[in-house]
């Protein structure tokens, strides 16, 4: 008894917070501010910490999994709470196709970064000692020879180096899922409001979304405090704010149809007990 009021009012508070318009209006230019200042923290964080390890389990078992963990979550929150109401798998499955095309826009910008990073580098082959000359000098570091007509995978393969231009993955994919969950997960406040079903199971799949949310600014902010590389996070949050912008303030705007999905609560958001057609355009307007 005690453990289901702990979680009534534990999503009660986080609903109402990520429905807060103020907070849907303003959420995405924190996270711009995060972005573009969070390497400052570099000057003050300890190089000695836990989070400063590219091995450590945060970075391991979630960062490398962000997008499978952001599916399991938002997917399985999205469909019971669609289904829950509607009953209609096809409603479901236009609620779940927004995933799918996060999903795709995230492997094709990996693509392009790929490409982008291979057509711009080169190899270079660490040599086993400086010259004498250098040595007298008192310069102690070792010589890079260019290596060309390497890929990257054959050069990192055979143990090389390759540098090239690239775009921070990790941080446009943060950004994405951070924004992503924001989105998703804001129906639940307004769909409290208008008294849906809100069963154990469903407050725990939001509970889970947004400890999962925390958990993804939490690791923005490791990765720009000790792991800093300007301008290439740079570029990844504002592509990943861009996306966001695309999909969520510009094509699920449309109305909802074979090729778009319409923006999260489209049918969802409708006063219990009356027919469809009477005020659900009118809570879904207010909402979106």
């Amino acid at each position: 008894m005690f453990l289901n009021t702990f979680l009534v009012v534990v999503t009660n508070l986080a609903a109402g917070l990520l429905g807060n318009s103020s907070f849907r209006r303003h959420f995405h230019l924190l996270l711009s501010g995060l972005v573009t200042f969070g390497p400052a923290l570099s000057l003050w964080v300890s190089q000695y910490s836990v989070f400063a390890k590219k091995s450590h389990f945060l970075y391991r078992v979630f960062l490398r999994s962000g997008w499978g963990w952001t599916c399991i979550f938002v997917g399985s929150f999205v469909f019971v709470l669609s289904f829950s109401v509607r009953r209609s798998l096809l409603l479901s499955l236009r609620h779940l196709s927004r995933l799918a095309v996060a999903g795709g826009l995230w492997l094709g910008f990996r693509k392009l970064f790929g490409l982008l990073e291979n057509a711009t580098g080169s190899c270079y082959e660490r040599l086993s000692a400086p010259p004498e000359g250098q040595l007298a000098n008192g310069v102690g570091h070792p010589l890079l020879l260019l290596r060309e007509g390497e890929s990257k995978a054959a050069c990192l393969n055979s143990g090389m180096l390759w540098r090239g231009y690239e775009i921070s993955e990790d941080t446009f994919l943060l950004c994405l899922c951070c924004l992503l969950l924001a989105e998703e997960t804001a129906v639940f406040g307004p769909y409290l409001t208008l008294g849906g079903p809100s069963g154990g199971p469903l407050r725990l799949l939001f509970l889970f979304c947004v400890l999962l949310l925390a958990l993804w600014l939490f690791l923005l902010l490791c990765l720009l405090s000790y792991f800093p590389q300007f301008p290439t996070q740079l570029l990844g949050g504002a592509l990943g704010c861009l996306s966001w912008r695309a999909l969520y303030q510009g094509w699920y705007r449309l109305r909802p149809c074979w090729y778009c999905p319409g923006r999260p609560g489209m049918g969802i958001l409708t006063t219990q007990g009356k027919k469809d057609g009477e005020n659900s355009g009118t809570h879904e307007r207010a909402f979106n």
